[in-house]
């Protein structure tokens, strides 16, 4: 696994870009992705310690792509945020029986998502997960 890489799959640029620089600022290396299917061959190429992913994305939304990353042995243990607009219980709920490890309503505190990450990473990295 690729130690300090942060795969970030949404399909809003704005937000790729945003989440990049808050990444960046904390020590991290980002790469990007639009959608479901360009993250999912990214993720098994780079093989990043992490991914913050969008629940609604085109051609395979968040939810997917965390089910295949959690199938995928050489992934399977990296840390996975999943944000969203969406942050009725039920939709919190969907999102980590999927896979993710947590979740983080739109709009989003860089500070916040970095310290959620980091927290994640680190205890996917303790196993305690």
């Amino acid at each position: 696994m690729n130690q300090n890489l942060i795969l970030i799959a949404d399909d809003d640029s704005d937000v790729r870009d945003m989440l990049s620089l808050t990444l960046e600022a904390a020590g991290y290396r980002a790469v990007g992705a639009k959608d479901g299917n360009t993250a999912a061959r990214i993720l098994t190429v780079a093989q990043p310690v992490g991914m913050i992913t969008d629940v609604r994305m085109p051609a395979m939304n968040g939810m997917e792509l965390c089910q295949l990353a959690r199938r995928n042995p050489t992934i399977r243990d990296m840390a996975i945020l999943m944000v969203s607009g969406n942050s009725h219980a039920y939709d919190v709920d969907a999102g980590l029986v999927a896979g993710a490890d947590g979740y983080l309503s739109k709009p989003l505190s860089p500070r916040a998502l970095v310290a959620e990450l980091q927290t994640l990473i680190s205890r996917r990295h303790l196993g305690d997960f």
